[in-house]
């Protein structure tokens, strides 16, 4: 098989709608998932990096290889008849981009890396005008576990004695890093969370009926929240969780004298 051939069949099969990204998306597991993951692409990479400083148009290589991978993600999308269940799997493909595919072929760090990852942002932006995945480092996301966006979540879950990787927790996580990081405005969202959540949660924690205000704040915020995603509409659970935090933070930010 000539290096061009192993390159498009190996970005063919890089986003797969079958294989969640949340079984794997954790602070236990993502170290051991994504170096598993970039040692099935080297082969494809080393073929890149040698076309790459062969081929008399290097630049046009590698949209043809960004494009074999958007090609596949939208011709399994168009196999999905449902609205509900194709905006779940784009997400889903938004996760796979953002924490194993751009992370793999920088982590290879050849002269065709970078390059690379802009060809798939550019050709991904083209195919899904509203996706805003960008590229990061594996080292850069694997930092971001110790980021506390579920801090509420948790103490909810905590609460109602869910583990810290029960399905609700792991699902809001998704939504966090595969659709919420990547909106306009996500990040600035996110950091607001950050300022105010602790001191909720802190506030919440000192009242003798704190667990009948969590099991409310489930009841009310979160359960729809995560029904809502589940159903693909993630734009009304982010409008939803910001409501919660704005009405956590009016009730629960100051200590009541």
């Amino acid at each position: 098989m000539s290096d061009y051939q192993t390159a498009v069949e190996t970005m063919q099969k890089m986003l797969n709608k079958d294989i969640s990204v949340l079984e794997t998306f954790n602070k236990k597991n993502y170290k051991s998932s994504f170096e598993r993951e970039y040692q099935k692409y080297v082969p494809a990479f080393d073929a890149i990096e040698t076309l790459y400083h062969t081929v008399r148009e290097p630049q046009e290589m590698l949209e043809n290889m960004a494009q074999a991978l958007t090609d596949s993600a939208v011709e399994q999308l168009n196999e999905i008849k449902r609205r509900s269940v194709r905006d779940n799997i784009q997400m889903n493909f938004n996760m796979q981009l953002a924490v194993f595919v751009y992370p793999s072929i920088l982590h290879y760090k050849g002269d065709s890396s970078r390059p690379l990852c802009d060809a798939i942002l550019a050709s991904w932006k083209k195919a899904f005008p509203k996706s805003n995945v960008q590229a990061a480092e594996f080292e850069f996301i694997e930092k971001g576990f110790h980021r506390k966006f579920c801090y509420i979540t948790t103490a909810v879950c905590d609460s109602l004695q869910k583990g810290d990787d029960c399905p609700e927790l792991m699902l809001l996580r998704s939504y966090r890093d595969g659709y919420l990081s990547f909106v306009e405005g996500g990040e600035d969202m996110i950091r607001r969370y950050y300022d105010v959540a602790p001191s909720i949660v802190r506030h919440i924690n000192e009242r003798g009926d704190a667990k009948q205000i969590y099991q409310g704040i489930w009841t009310d915020y979160i359960s729809p929240c995560i029904d809502l995603i589940e159903n693909g509409e993630n734009e009304a659970c982010r409008k939803l969780y910001m409501q919660m935090v704005d009405d956590l933070h009016r009730d629960y930010f100051f200590e009541k004298m």
